[in-house]
């Protein structure tokens, strides 16, 4: 060994500067092409493809046409509530105006007779309206 700047430990690099391999490296890489899909494999690739989206889209038309009347059920059905709430009003009014009627027609002169029943003239000669006696008589539900 060789004495380097006071050390005998240190290996002689220059030896080992003169070994070294160069930089690069040759190898060769082995590359092996594939051959192209036949006609007929890419025609079937493709009619699956076609298919698959064909099914799908059915699919699509076919949910959106659910989406279309369940909308239509839930607009009757708004529709339903907001006539029932417009017809219990009515029912209100109705009740409110039935006890007015009483009242309305007194005022106008209306006087409820002491008997229920219809009232008609029955003269005895036979005519209508000729004789002094007419009687008023009163048929009965």
């Amino acid at each position: 060994m060789a004495y380097t700047r006071g050390n005998l430990a240190v290996k002689d690099q220059t030896a080992r500067r003169e070994q070294q391999s160069p930089k690069y490296r040759e190898t060769t890489k082995v590359v092996t092409r594939r051959a192209p899909l036949p006609v007929r494999e890419k025609l079937l690739y493709m009619m699956t493809v076609v298919f698959c989206v064909a099914v799908m889209g059915g699919l699509m038309m076919q949910n959106a046409e659910l989406y279309d009347i369940k909308r239509q059920m839930y607009n009757l059905d708004k529709e339903i509530q907001s006539v029932n709430v417009e017809v219990k009003e009515l029912a209100i009014q109705k009740e409110m105006l039935e006890m007015k009627i009483p009242e309305k027609a007194a005022e106008l002169g209306y006087v409820q007779p002491a008997e229920e029943g219809f009232h008609y003239d029955v003269s005895s000669n036979g005519e209508n309206g000729s004789s002094n006696q007419d009687q008023v008589t009163t048929a009965q539900k």
